[in-house]
């Protein structure tokens, strides 16, 4: 039998376009013998329409954003038997695969949703996404659970305003410069500044806080930029290793989605111990978020040899030129069967989350 599959893309995050790319890999991926493909389009206003089941793939994102023969889609109604709607059995969904990145999508609340729903869904759940999505926490969980990382300070909007010249001596004393600005709850490099002065300190927290309430600051690591792919459930495997060589500054928003003005080398060149040093840092981070599905872990290398680890993506960029799905091809799993595989994971979860007594 086929499996009914809803993909929920866009949404209200400044990261929609990535969305957007994301699903329209996908759907050119899919094997329809396998899978019926429900497109599920999140407007940038918040707005949920759903579209046409999908017979074949589609070839640009404009088709993905249903300007015509749209119709505005109730999220309750992907689980039928709980909230019933005039739907026909060929709109009944199996399991969803949310290619949502950021906000409003990556963090929990989607996850959230699904799990309110009782509908099986690919990737992490809501205390993974949440956790792996907000940077400051993300970095106390790593502490606690011994992870070693470079030096970072955290500061809110409200007391940043009340204490700014404190707060960026603060970044001074503690980090120094070159340091790095970014919002909390964001990915795709949006909103990240690199600063090497106060005025620059000043101009970047600005930015950030346009797109959260709050902001980390990290140290300047030198070292080299090193991306390991993480895969399961309850025993998760890695990938190989990669390595990001952006020819600018640094790897922002423009390198990596505008210029590709910069180089993925798969496999990295590493020593067996930092291989094992890097694997082993993002299974014990995995298993610290409680993750399942997928994450990229990303991490640095210093000259030393030390590794530190920088953070995890728990819904990493997807089309087939982004590093996760690189990462494991490499490693020998295709575009195609590594959707598959997430799909199958989704299913395995929520049969275990069934088993979970809810009376007493």
């Amino acid at each position: 039998m086929k499996i009914s599959l809803g993909l929920i893309y866009g949404g209200k995050s400044a990261e929609h376009n990535v969305s957007l790319q994301t699903a329209l890999a996908v759907t050119k991926a899919l094997n329809t013998e396998k899978f019926d493909i429900h497109p599920i389009y999140i407007t940038e206003e918040g707005e949920w329409l759903r579209g046409e089941k999908l017979t074949e793939p589609v070839s640009n994102v404009k088709m993905l954003q249903f300007e015509q023969n749209a119709k505005t889609f109730l999220p309750t109604s992907l689980n039928e038997s709980m909230f019933p709607q005039p739907a026909s059995a060929d709109e009944k969904i199996d399991v969803v695969f949310p290619l949502l990145h950021g906000p409003n999508g990556e963090d929990g609340t989607m996850q959230g949703l699904l799990e309110l729903l009782n509908i099986p869904y690919v990737g992490n759940g809501v205390l993974a996404s949440a956790a792996g999505m907000d940077k400051v926490l993300m970095k106390d969980v790593f502490a606690q659970a011994g992870l070693a990382q470079a030096k970072h300070l955290s500061f809110n909007k409200k007391d940043y305003e009340k204490a700014t010249s404190d707060s960026l001596e603060q970044v001074e004393k503690i980090l120094g410069y070159p340091c790095f600005v970014k919002p909390a709850n964001m990915g795709s490099s949006v909103g990240i500044s690199k600063c090497r002065s106060k005025e620059e300190l000043q101009t970047a927290f600005n930015l950030a806080f346009q797109y959260d309430r709050r902001v980390v600051v990290e140290e300047g690591v030198v070292g080299r930029e090193i991306e390991i792919g993480v895969l399961g459930n309850d025993e998760p495997k890695c990938s190989v290793v990669g390595e990001i060589a952006p020819k600018t500054d640094f790897y922002d928003y423009k390198a990596k989605y505008e210029d590709g003005d910069t180089d993925l080398i798969i496999p990295a060149s590493v020593s067996e111990d930092e291989y094992k040093t890097i694997h082993d840092m993002a299974i014990k981070a995995f298993k610290a978020l409680d993750g399942s599905g997928l994450v990229r872990a990303d991490f640095f290398l210093t000259e030393k040899g030390e590794v530190l680890i920088n953070e995890v993506n728990t819904m990493p960029g997807f089309t087939p030129f982004s590093m996760f799905p690189l990462l494991w091809k490499h490693t020998g799993v295709e575009y195609p069967e590594l959707i598959e595989k997430l799909v199958s994971l989704a299913i395995e979860r929520h049969q275990e989350k069934q088993t979970i007594k809810t009376t007493f």
